[in-house]
Protein backbone atom coordinates (compact mmCIF):
# COMPACT_ATOMS: atom_id res chain seq x y z
CA UNK A 1 0.00 0.00 0.00
CA UNK A 2 1.41 3.65 -1.12
CA UNK A 3 2.44 5.39 1.93
CA UNK A 4 2.92 9.02 3.14
CA UNK A 5 5.83 10.77 4.54
CA UNK A 6 5.38 13.47 7.63
CA UNK A 7 5.36 16.26 4.58
CA UNK A 8 3.38 14.64 2.42
CA UNK A 9 0.90 14.14 5.22
CA UNK A 10 0.92 17.86 6.35
CA UNK A 11 0.80 18.87 2.59
CA UNK A 12 -2.34 17.44 1.60
CA UNK A 13 -3.86 18.73 4.84
CA UNK A 14 -2.80 22.29 4.03
CA UNK A 15 -3.87 22.22 0.62
CA UNK A 16 -7.32 20.21 1.25
CA UNK A 17 -7.99 22.71 4.33
CA UNK A 18 -6.86 26.05 1.44
CA UNK A 19 -9.17 24.49 -1.17
CA UNK A 20 -12.32 23.97 1.59
CA UNK A 21 -12.44 20.98 0.82
CA UNK A 22 -15.39 18.66 2.89
CA UNK A 23 -13.53 16.97 6.39
CA UNK A 24 -13.41 13.70 3.72
CA UNK A 25 -11.93 15.36 0.79
CA UNK A 26 -8.79 15.02 0.64
CA UNK A 27 -5.80 14.15 -2.76
CA UNK A 28 -6.50 11.25 -5.86
CA UNK A 29 -4.04 9.91 -7.73
CA UNK A 30 -4.61 8.26 -10.82
CA UNK A 31 -3.18 6.86 -13.66
CA UNK A 32 -2.62 9.70 -16.56
CA UNK A 33 -4.61 8.83 -19.43
CA UNK A 34 -2.53 11.85 -21.19
CA UNK A 35 0.74 10.47 -20.94
CA UNK A 36 1.82 6.97 -20.40
CA UNK A 37 3.75 6.21 -17.36
CA UNK A 38 2.86 9.00 -15.59
CA UNK A 39 0.20 9.85 -12.77
CA UNK A 40 -2.44 12.86 -12.35
CA UNK A 41 -3.18 14.52 -8.78
CA UNK A 42 -6.45 16.25 -8.31
CA UNK A 43 -8.53 17.66 -5.47
CA UNK A 44 -11.79 15.58 -4.50
CA UNK A 45 -14.59 16.02 -2.30
CA UNK A 46 -14.52 12.13 -1.67
CA UNK A 47 -13.27 8.84 -2.81
CA UNK A 48 -14.39 7.49 -5.69
CA UNK A 49 -16.32 3.82 -5.64
CA UNK A 50 -13.01 1.71 -5.51
CA UNK A 51 -10.58 3.97 -4.39
CA UNK A 52 -8.10 2.52 -1.94
CA UNK A 53 -7.95 5.10 1.01
CA UNK A 54 -5.34 5.86 2.77
CA UNK A 55 -5.66 7.98 5.92
CA UNK A 56 -2.83 9.54 8.13
CA UNK A 57 -4.20 11.38 10.54
CA UNK A 58 -6.45 14.41 8.79
CA UNK A 59 -4.95 13.83 5.22
CA UNK A 60 -6.93 11.67 3.06
CA UNK A 61 -5.18 9.97 -0.24
CA UNK A 62 -7.40 8.63 -2.44
CA UNK A 63 -5.96 6.76 -5.03
CA UNK A 64 -7.65 4.69 -8.61
CA UNK A 65 -7.81 0.62 -8.40
CA UNK A 66 -5.30 -0.19 -10.73
CA UNK A 67 -2.69 3.02 -9.84
CA UNK A 68 -2.87 1.83 -6.67
CA UNK A 69 -1.48 -1.96 -7.45
CA UNK A 70 1.60 -0.19 -9.19
CA UNK A 71 2.00 1.93 -6.30
CA UNK A 72 1.70 -0.68 -3.87
CA UNK A 73 5.21 -0.37 -2.95
CA UNK A 74 6.05 3.19 -3.06
CA UNK A 75 5.90 6.50 -0.75
CA UNK A 76 4.67 10.12 -1.20
CA UNK A 77 6.62 12.94 -0.37
CA UNK A 78 6.58 16.20 -0.89
CA UNK A 79 8.81 19.59 -1.12
CA UNK A 80 7.81 22.85 -1.08
CA UNK A 81 9.11 25.26 -3.25
CA UNK A 82 8.36 28.69 -4.40
CA UNK A 83 6.11 28.07 -6.99
CA UNK A 84 3.86 25.67 -4.40
CA UNK A 85 4.40 22.38 -3.15
CA UNK A 86 5.35 19.54 -5.12
CA UNK A 87 4.82 15.80 -4.73
CA UNK A 88 7.42 12.38 -5.57
CA UNK A 89 6.97 9.23 -5.61
CA UNK A 90 9.82 6.99 -3.93
CA UNK A 91 10.51 3.35 -2.96
CA UNK A 92 9.05 2.94 0.48
CA UNK A 93 12.92 2.33 1.66
CA UNK A 94 14.30 5.52 0.12
CA UNK A 95 15.35 8.29 2.71
CA UNK A 96 12.47 11.20 2.77
CA UNK A 97 13.09 14.17 0.94
CA UNK A 98 14.19 17.41 3.44
CA UNK A 99 12.88 20.76 2.62
CA UNK A 100 14.94 21.28 -0.32
CA UNK A 101 14.42 18.42 -2.31
CA UNK A 102 17.16 16.38 -1.39
CA UNK A 103 17.10 12.78 0.20
CA UNK A 104 18.09 13.05 3.82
Amino acid sequence: MLTLTDNARFAVQDIAARAGLPEEGGLRIAESEAQTGAFELSLVAAPLDGDEIIDAGSAHVYVEPTTSEILADQKLDAVPSPEGTGFLLAPQDAPDAGADGVAR
